[in-house]
């Protein structure tokens, strides 16, 4: 007998070709047969009006601890992925030394934006290699997790302080492949590092002290496995952007690796610089050389109090330097000081009028609850003075627990992000998912898909979309088995209602240790998701199962 039919659904496959009206059988994990199928199962589900596609793929998150107290990466799965790669941007929570655990901490904290309390109330620090980590979260897994090794850990493990100093000599090159080698022996589908990203102390990550010679080292291990390197690039500069794409592809072609770099952002400002930037990967495609762009589908929410330093405030130096160094009586004291107070609202000035649209999302008091929900400006208009002054005066009588919302941050133009996104160039990446806790609101990538480029702007088919977060993630990062509703493939199936899928209007809590808790939008049209052949998500609820994988596997 079949574990699992799935009947009467809208077949998409992920290649891309039309959808088909059928059945999709499940067995021991795979996939056995599609079509009209007569044989019984032990469960059936009745997917009528429903889409059935390939598990969708995330190939741009920063879970690596979250997997450590939530096996199910949340909320990832509800929003129908069924894999997700960390370790991006430099950094992994392995190979770790127990001496060098809270300066990983401190740059996850900086970067990142997690809470160094959810590391101390939610991770029990009991592994070092690659390895004891991937066999730590083998333990209560229901996501499949593609990890990736950061450049930064790399460094730090074999030069220790002096990776934070200077390049690395012969004999460091040659420790850092061995250990490269064994991370990718045990299971870890590539590397990442960074150009661009600051520790705790707002000096470079160890990964950027790195030169040419030791960044082609390295590579050179990545093709002796077939395995990709992501980078954060300058995503600021089009022209620097410009000479990391030429970078990447000369890396590409010698090592014959495929590279990917992100984020690839879009505004109305920017339109220009990104068709540059996509010019020159056609360029490079077409010398043979893979180079991925990742792009992000939806805006950003932000969420923020002044007690946290936060990225939104990264361009204003007076600002962000209170909030970063500054304790809990610092800040209050800069904000409660006249010249201070005079520099600080100067400084913001040259970000208006972003700070007429923030919503006040949260407050102790009494006598501010009748403003939750109220933008700056409108909140401002009844005290008689500015937005900057009434969010710096909310956050005063709020001792530093007035929290704000910046909503729909960035992508601007949605005809622009889509013949973007349809582009066969491009991939769909960076949702940053587990990161920025305290801070974006994140998730929502795949929902926004459909809603925004497929229903609305209808730059993508609903064939080419999936097939856009399955199919072509798994091919570009090499993902054996999946990505595809093919005979032998892993079941990892997500049914969804193609005229729904969305990211939520709505926010929930989700608790974090620590006594933490992040807004998350909620995921709308997402039926049902499998993983392994067992379900995970299905009608808004989570089960217990634990079947997720190490992809690509030791």
């Amino acid at each position: 007998m079949l574990d699992l039919i799935i009947r009467n659904g809208t077949i998409v496959d992920g290649t891309g070709m039309p959808g088909y009206l059928g059945d999709v059988a499940v067995k021991d994990g795979k996939i056995v047969a599609r079509g009209s199928i007569l044989e019984p199962a032990a469960l059936e589900i009745d997917a009528a009006g429903k889409t059935v596609s390939p598990g969708f793929i995330d190939p741009h998150t920063h879970f690596d601890a979250q997997l450590l107290w939530d096996g199910r990466a949340k909320p990832a799965i509800e929003h129908g992925i069924t894999t997700i790669v960390p370790g991006n941007c430099s950094l992994s929570l392995a190979p770790l030394k127990a001496k060098h655990r809270m300066k990983l901490v401190g740059m996850f904290n900086q970067i990142e934006e997690m809470p160094i309390k959810a590391f101390e109330e939610g991770v029990e620090w009991n592994w070092e290699t690659f390895e004891e980590f991937l066999s730590r979260i083998k333990k209560d897994l229901t996501i499949n997790v593609a990890p990736l090794v950061g450049h930064s850990v790399l460094r730090l493990w074999v030069m220790g302080d002096d990776s934070m100093q200077r390049t690395a000599n012969d004999e460091e090159l040659g420790r850092m492949q061995e250990l490269l080698r064994e991370c990718l022996r045990n299971g870890a589908i590539g590397m990442s590092t960074s150009f661009v990203d600051m520790d705790e102390t707002l000096q470079p990550v160890p990964s950027r002290y790195a030169d040419q010679q030791e960044l082609h080292a390295l590579c050179e291990v990545l093709g002796e496995f077939n395995r990709i390197l992501q980078i954060v690039h300058e995503f600021y500069d089009a022209d620097i952007t410009l000479a990391r794409i030429d970078q990447l592809a000369e890396i590409s072609l010698r090592h014959k690796i495929t590279t990917t770099f992100s984020p690839l952002f879009v505004n109305v400002t920017e339109n220009d610089s990104v068709n540059r930037i996509m010019a020159r990967v056609d360029e490079q495609f077409k010398r043979g050389a893979r180079v991925w762009p990742q792009v992000q589908t939806r805006p950003i929410d932000i969420s923020f109090c002044f007690e946290v330093p936060s990225l939104l405030f990264i361009r204003l130096p007076s600002w962000y330097q209170m909030m970063r160094f500054g304790s809990h009586d610092d800040i209050k004291a800069a904000l409660k000081d006249e010249a201070k107070r005079k520099q600080l609202v100067a400084e913001a000035a040259t970000m208006s009028p972003m700070w007429d649209g923030l919503i006040l999302r949260q407050v102790d008091s009494d006598a501010n609850q009748q403003f939750v929900g109220k933008t700056l400006a409108e909140i401002a208009a009844t005290r008689n003075t500015s937005t900057i002054d009434t969010m710096i005066d909310l956050s005063i009588e709020e001792d530093l627990q007035a929290h704000f919302l910046a909503l729909n941050m960035g992508h601007t133009d949605n005809d622009i992000v889509g013949s973007l996104l349809a582009n066969p160039r491009v991939h769909l990446g960076a949702s940053d998912g587990g990161a920025h806790i305290l801070s974006f609101s994140t998730y929502g990538d795949t929902g926004y898909l459909f809603s925004q480029f497929v229903r609305n702007c209808k730059a993508l088919t609903v064939e080419e979309a999936v097939k856009k977060i399955t199919l072509d993630t798994a091919s570009i990062w090499g993902m054996n088995n999946r990505g595809l509703l093919h005979l032998g493939y892993a079941a990892d199936i997500t049914i969804f209602d193609a005229e729904q899928i969305d990211r939520g209007e709505e926010y929930y809590v989700q608790d974090v240790p620590g006594d933490g808790s992040r807004y998350v939008r909620d995921s709308v049209g997402i039926d049902t998701v499998i993983i392994g052949g067992e379900i995970a998500y299905r009608h808004g609820e989570y089960t217990e199962s634990a079947i997720g994988s190490i992809i690509p596997g030791a």
